[in-house]
C-alpha cells in the first residue's frame, strides 16, 4: 500500500483453476479490453462524474496506462496491478493481488477510498454503504475468473 493510500473499505477474493499467468491476461481482458468506438458504460459513469483520468491510454495494466477514473499506479504482472483515481465525490485505489496455489490463483481486490465533504458522504451511502459497490467487484472478479478458467489448463 502507497504512504498516500485512502482508507480501506473493503476486499473481495476468488479462487481461479488457473494459472496466475492465465488470471493476469483475463484481467487485460476484463480491465484493459478496447471494445466498440461508442462509450462504454463505464465512460459515460465517469464523464457524469468528473472522473480523472477520462479516457483509456497505454497498454493495458502497464503502469502509467488509463482508463477512465483509473490509472494504472504500480504493475508487476502476473502479480498485482494497481489502480489510483479521483472523482467529485472521491478519491480512491483498487488493488488486484495474485497468489498461486495449488491447483490455481487467489484473485483479491482490496479498495481504498475517502469521500470528503457532504456529496461525498453521500456518495459513499449510495455505493459502498448500498452494496452497489461489493455487488460491481463480485461480477468483476467472477468475469476475471470465466476468462481464465475457460482458457485452458492451470499451468
Amino acid at each position: 500500500m502507497a504512504d498516500d493510500e485512502p482508507p480501506f473499505i473493503d476486499e473481495h477474493t476468488v479462487f481461479v483453476k488457473a494459472s496466475s499467468a492465465a488470471v493476469w491476461r483475463a484481467l487485460i481482458r476484463v480491465y484493459g479490453g478496447r471494445g466498440s468506438v461508442r462509450p462504454s458504460g463505464i465512460e459515460v459513469y465517469g464523464y457524469l462524474v468528473g472522473a480523472e483520468p477520462r479516457r483509456r491510454s497505454g497498454e493495458p495494466l502497464a503502469e502509467g496506462s488509463t482508463l477512465p477514473g483509473f490509472e494504472v499506479a504500480e504493475s508487476v504482472p502476473r502479480r498485482l496491478v494497481r489502480f489510483t483515481g479521483r472523482h467529485r465525490f472521491s478519491r480512491y485505489a483498487l488493488i488486484l493481488a495474485l497468489e498461486e496455489r495449488d491447483g490455481g490463483t487467489v484473485l483479491g481486490a482490496r479498495t481504498y477510498a475517502e469521500f470528503p465533504g457532504p456529496a461525498g458522504w453521500a456518495y459513499r451511502r449510495l455505493v459502498i454503504a448500498s452494496g452497489a459497490h461489493a455487488a460491481l467487484m463480485t461480477r468483476q472478479l467472477s468475469a476475471v475468473r470465466r476468462r481464465a478458467e475457460a482458457a485452458g489448463p492451470t499451468r
